[in-house]
C-alpha cells in the first residue's frame, strides 16, 4: 500500500499506459480519478478500480478546470498528477504535417501540461505537497525520423519537468517524467504507420530487450516516483524503454 491514502488524478486513463497507472494506483491504496476525452473508457476503467470518472479535455483550459475542482470537491486536496494524455501525427516528411494537426498535438502534449499546472499547482503549494508526473517519450530523447513535431513536443515536456521541479522545489512539490518507448496502446500503429509483422520487427529490432513497453512496467515506474520511497527524486527523466536510448 505505497499510495495509501494518497489521491490521484491520471489523465489519459481510460486506456493504454494511463489505465495500467490508475489500476496500479489504486491497488496501491490510492484514491484515482480517471480523466479522459473518452467517457464510456475513463467510467470503465474508474468502475474497475472503485474510482470516480471524469470527462476532460486536457487541451481547453476550461475542461481542466472542471477537472481540478471536480477532484477538490471529491478529495479535498490533490496529492498526485499524472499527465499522460497524449496523441501523435502520422509518420510522413516534417512538412507535410498539417497546421491543424500540428497544433493539437502541441496542445495535447504540451499546452496540457501548462493547464494542469494552473489549475493544480496552486492547490499542492498551499498544502505544501505533492507529486506530478509527466509522461513524456524515448522520442523525446532519441527522436525518431518521420515523428519530428511529435518527437519536439515530448522534449519539451522533459525540459518543463526539469523547469517545474526547480521551481516547485521549495513548495515541497516533486516533478518527474517517464520515458516510454512504443507499447501496445492506441498509439502504437501511429507511430509505425502501419500495424504489420514486418514493421513490429523492424521497431522491435531497435530496442535491445527486444519488447515494447506494457502498461504494468510504466505503472510500476510512476507508482514508484509518485511515492514516498522516491521522495528525493524530482526532476529525473525517467528511460523506461528495454535500452532503447543506449
Amino acid at each position: 500500500m505505497r499510495l495509501k491514502d494518497k489521491t490521484a488524478i491520471v489523465t489519459g486513463g481510460g486506456s493504454g499506459f494511463g489505465a495500467g497507472i490508475a489500476r496500479m494506483f489504486a491497488a496501491q491504496g490510492a484514491r484515482v480519478m480517471v480523466a479522459d476525452i473518452n467517457t464510456a473508457a475513463a467510467q470503465t476503467v474508474a468502475n474497475e478500480v472503485g474510482g470516480i470518472a471524469q470527462t476532460v479535455d486536457v487541451a481547453q483550459n476550461d475542461s481542466v478546470a472542471a477537472m481540478a475542482a471536480a477532484a477538490r470537491d471529491m478529495f479535498g486536496t490533490i496529492d498526485i498528477l499524472v499527465n499522460n494524455a497524449g496523441i501523435t501525427h502520422l509518420p510522413q516528411p516534417m512538412e507535410d504535417v498539417a497546421e491543424d494537426e500540428f497544433d493539437r498535438v502541441l496542445a495535447v502534449n504540451a499546452k496540457s501540461v501548462y493547464l494542469t499546472a494552473r489549475h493544480i499547482v496552486p492547490g499542492m503549494k498551499a498544502a505544501g505537497r505533492g507529486a506530478i508526473l509527466n509522461i513524456a517519450s524515448t522520442a523525446g530523447v532519441s527522436p525518431r525520423p518521420r515523428l519530428s513535431w511529435y518527437n519536439a513536443s515530448k522534449g519539451w515536456m522533459i525540459t518543463a519537468t526539469r523547469a517545474m521541479a526547480v521551481e516547485l522545489a521549495p513548495f515541497g512539490v516533486r516533478v518527474n517524467a517517464l520515458n516510454p518507448v512504443a507499447g501496445e496502446t492506441s498509439l502504437l500503429r501511429s507511430f509505425m504507420g502501419e500495424d504489420t509483422p514486418e514493421m513490429r520487427a523492424r521497431f522491435l529490432s531497435t530496442i535491445p530487450l527486444g519488447r515494447f513497453s506494457t502498461p504494468e512496467d510504466m505503472a510500476n515506474a510512476a507508482t514508484f516516483l509518485c511515492s514516498d520511497e522516491a521522495s528525493m527524486i524530482t526532476g529525473v527523466a525517467l528511460e523506461v524503454d528495454g535500452g532503447r536510448c543506449i
